[in-house]
């Protein structure tokens, strides 16, 4: 078995086929390998890898140049997706051995972060991963939100399509990426396609001239449900233009349903709102998201409070090893090596589940203890509490 990485062109015939055996419908017609030529544009800066034996394709993985925001600074991150393996073929080893290369890949040339939708959570947990918390659906009848209209509010609507709205579109999320712990972006090539589809609606929120919130969406059919994706706001009086724009769809469809981020509260909205918020994690179809840290120069310089702790990071291929996590000077210091100086601050044992849990604020170091990722005495979970306060992510790419 070997393992290369793919020309763009090679993917039509190797990585296509063995993912659209996993993810899709099966078996498709047997020219269907035409129609996925039109996916090939938005995979072209993709780094796709296969394991290969007497020429057939046994295993494929891609990593996407992605950014994320990781308590205030926007760092490389590694979108991994398209998993998939030959039938004759699965657990042999090769998406491990996939995964050890494309991520030895990616961190060389710069990604310290990476994320994913998993399969199956406990197989990634193996690979440093950590479940993050996933958005919700909120659903609720228009006329609801009747109350809204009354409201005289500052601001302005502006309703087109994506095509035509994209550049805003795409700035907006770019501000989100510099504002939203965890937010994170996907690389031009591929985010064009909102804007090549253009299938959806927009409606943005703006405020003195400058965008502060965003819909996009589309509608089944006269009585039925107007399906929103994420609407983001960055500040109240944003969402709330939005929420007026959704109520005066009330005689046109029966409920609005819109993806909200994981700390959102759509039941204070409005009163007499009745919603119904909803989380679905299933599998092999609706996954959490997962993500992990990949070097320990993600964390140099991020904000944290005055504390210090010793941390044996265990049983991973790329952060192994020992290192002093100091806040006392109110940013987070990394000093590696088994001789820390004097100082002699609590310790702690981690895997690197357990650390990427602490860095993107998804567990307390206590949960962190309860799920098995670690070893954290009591006087160490203080100090990691100071060093990593709880922070609730919000990854809304999909991919």
């Amino acid at each position: 078995m070997s393992i290369r990485r793919l020309t763009p062109g090679e993917r039509l015939t190797t990585s296509f086929p063995l993912q659209a055996y996993s993810f899709d419908e099966t078996p498709r017609p047997a020219d269907d390998a035409e129609s996925m030529r039109d996916w090939l544009p938005y995979q072209e800066g993709n780094r796709t890898l296969v394991a290969e034996a007497d020429g057939t394709t046994l295993a494929c993985a891609s990593a996407i140049p992605m950014r994320q925001n990781l308590r205030g600074a926007v760092l490389p991150m590694a979108g991994v997706a398209g998993l998939a393996s030959h039938p004759l073929a699965r657990r042999q080893g090769h998406v491990r051995d996939l995964m050890h290369q494309l991520l030895d890949e990616m961190l060389d040339e710069g990604h310290v972060l990476s994320a994913l939708y998993p399969f199956r959570p406990s197989f990634y947990e193996r690979f440093g991963y950590v479940g993050l918390p996933a958005p919700r659906t909120a659903t609720f009848p228009p006329d609801d939100l009747a109350a809204l209209l009354r409201v005289e509010l500052p601001g302005e609507l502006v309703w087109q399509r994506t095509g035509a709205g994209y550049d805003e579109y795409a700035a907006f999320h770019d501000r989100c990426l510099v504002q939203r712990h965890g937010f994170a972006v996907l690389p031009e090539y591929r985010r064009i396609r909102v804007r090549d589809d253009d299938n959806r609606w927009l409606v943005t929120a703006r405020v003195d001239g400058v965008t502060e919130g965003l819909l996009t969406y589309r509608i089944d059919g006269y009585g039925g449900t107007l399906e929103g994706g994420h609407l983001l706001a960055t500040s109240p009086l944003a969402r709330a233009l939005l929420l007026q724009f959704l109520a005066r769809h009330v005689d046109q469809v029966e409920r609005v349903s819109v993806v909200v981020a994981p700390d959102d509260l759509p039941e204070l909205w409005a009163t007499d709102l009745g919603v119904v918020c909803e989380t679905r994690v299933t599998r092999p179809d609706e996954s959490a998201p997962m993500a992990r840290v990949l070097s320990m120069d993600a964390l140099a310089g991020l904000p944290a409070d005055a504390g210090c702790c010793r941390v044996e990071l265990t049983g991973d291929r790329w952060l192994a090893g020992t290192y002093l996590l100091d806040g006392t000077t109110g940013q987070l210091e990394i000093r590696s090596g088994t001789s820390l100086g004097a100082v002699d601050p609590p310790s702690a044992t981690l895997t690197a589940a357990g650390l990427s849990a602490l860095a993107y604020g998804a567990l307390d170091p206590a949960e962190v203890v309860v799920r098995g990722l670690g070893d954290v005495p009591i006087d160490a979970m203080l100090e990691l509490r100071r060093l990593f306060p709880r922070e609730l992510p919000y990854l809304c790419a999909s991919f």
